[in-house]
């Protein structure tokens, strides 16, 4: 039987918002495995390397040509009997890496249910049934905005940004304001209730507004960015100074001038990540990823209902409605990773403070480690698992051996290793470092919390 460690080719996705030629991490990884299909161009964009079974760009054996998928379906020892059957023979995770030039659409991922309606009524702009939940990690700094605020830094913004105020309008604001005031932190379900439909209220009041009326209020709120500086929205909240949000209203009116997400981003917390740090985020959650190079890892979907930041297709309705309105500090959707431990670090790797840590969302479909080795010689020994996993090397160059295969692994290199095969990798210098998605269903939960077990 084929020694089940396969190097891939994998293909990458021109959007307008990536960042251009060499310059993107998606490119540039891509570009490392031969291919007749790809000559990096240097004005135009590239903005996601897909590694996977989606069959809106799947991933090849760089060897045969033969997609990822055919071969899963033709072995289902490669994921495992249980991952194949339960995932309909298809791998059950999409891992990307995203290389951020400017801002993407302001968005969510429909859940399951949802998805499977959304498909079925309009299948030319949602192309699945499957849900989307997602986890990012930053591989340099990143920025975007993701979640609601909590929502007295959203009242504060309704009092100190005229034109916001103007836009939702007084009634539409007082009702929020009246609604929530004294309960903003209230851990009471009728109190979170209430508060998250006030929150839907006020949002929607904002999303459904014609464009020439948000198009001439942003004028005015560019124009108090440009202006007021450190003092902009009241000098800021808590998670923002006010010089902060009034770089970024400028900076994504650069890019989508007089556009709805300029108004959107006092409703949504706006994160940073450095370097490996990383958030997840559920079905249903809003978002808008602003730059920076990521590795995206989601249930293998393309579903995206947009509703801001974007020349696509918009469907501002089912956005408004889908949506769970939670509302927390960011904080709360930063990732604490841990020491993976189903990993065996060798000496060397041990004296030079090498390791392997693991980002594990609250979901089946799939977890992520990041490995480091960080002189030559080191080497990490993953135990087998019941399921399959993609590696791709984001730094240095190193092997990875299966069995008695052993392949060489340098940056933008990527390979598919079977279900129940001991892994290695060993680093060839300093700072070796790569990323393994995978999925195994022992002691995981699903999205709704019960047990990964059929």
């Amino acid at each position: 039987m084929q020694v089940p460690l396969i190097r891939l080719q994998c293909g990458v996705n021109s959007y307008d918002w990536g960042k251009v030629g060499h310059e993107s991490a998606a490119a540039k990884y891509a570009a490392a495995t031969p291919s007749n299909k790809l000559s990096v161009e240097q004005q135009k964009p590239y903005a996601e390397l897909w590694m996977g079974t989606h069959p809106s760009l799947p991933s090849r054996d760089v060897e045969t040509q033969r997609t990822l998928l055919d071969m899963v379906q033709d072995n289902q020892a490669l994921m495992s009997p249980e991952i194949s059957e339960r995932y309909g023979q298809k791998l059950p995770f999409l891992f990307k890496v995203l290389s951020i030039r400017k801002a993407l659409s302001i968005q969510a991922h429909p859940n399951k249910k949802l998805a499977e309606q959304l498909h079925t009524k309009d299948p030319e702009n949602y192309p699945d049934d499957n849900h989307k939940p997602e986890m990012t990690i930053a591989v340099t700094p990143f920025d975007g905005l993701c979640g609601f605020r909590p929502l007295n830094e959203v009242s504060h913004f309704l009092n100190t940004v005229p034109s916001l105020r103007k836009l939702i309008g007084e009634s539409s604001t007082k009702e929020f304001q009246t609604a929530v005031s004294g309960k903003e932190t209230s851990n009471s379900e009728q109190d979170v209730a209430n508060n998250k439909k006030a929150l839907q209220s006020a949002f929607s009041a904002l999303m459904k507004l014609d464009k020439e009326t948000v198009k001439s209020a942003a004028k005015d709120l560019v124009a108090s960015a440009e202006k007021e500086g450190d003092s902009f929205a009241g000098g800021g909240g808590p998670s923002n100074n006010g010089q902060e949000l009034a770089d970024l209203v400028i900076r994504c009116n650069s890019q989508f001038e007089g556009d709805i997400g300029l108004f959107v981003l006092f409703f949504l917390n706006y994160v940073k990540l450095e370097i490996g740090e990383a958030m997840f985020l559920k079905a249903d959650d809003i978002h808008a990823y602003l730059s920076g190079d990521i590795i995206e890892c989601m249930a293998s979907s393309d579903n995206v209902v947009r509703a801001g930041f974007t020349p696509k297709f918009q469907d501002i309705p089912t956005l408004t409605s889908m949506l769970t309105y939670s509302y927390a500090p960011i904080s709360e959707q930063k990732m604490d990773p841990v020491d993976y431990p189903y990993v065996t670090l060798n000496s060397t790797a041990y004296s030079s403070s090498s390791s392997a840590i693991l980002y594990d969302p609250p979901i089946e479909e799939f977890s992520v480690v990041r490995t480091e080795l960080k002189k030559k010689g080191a080497k990490a020994t993953f135990e087998a698992i019941q399921g399959p996993s993609i590696f791709i090397c984001t730094n240095g160059e190193g092997r990875i051996s299966v069995g008695p295969k052993t392949e060489e692994m340098k940056v933008g290199y990527v390979y598919f290793v079977g279900a129940t095969a001991e892994c290695v990798l060993e680093s060839e210098g300093e700072g070796f470092t790569t990323f393994k998605a995978f999925c195994e269903l022992d002691g995981k939960e699903t999205a709704d919390g019960t047990n990964g077990h059929a």
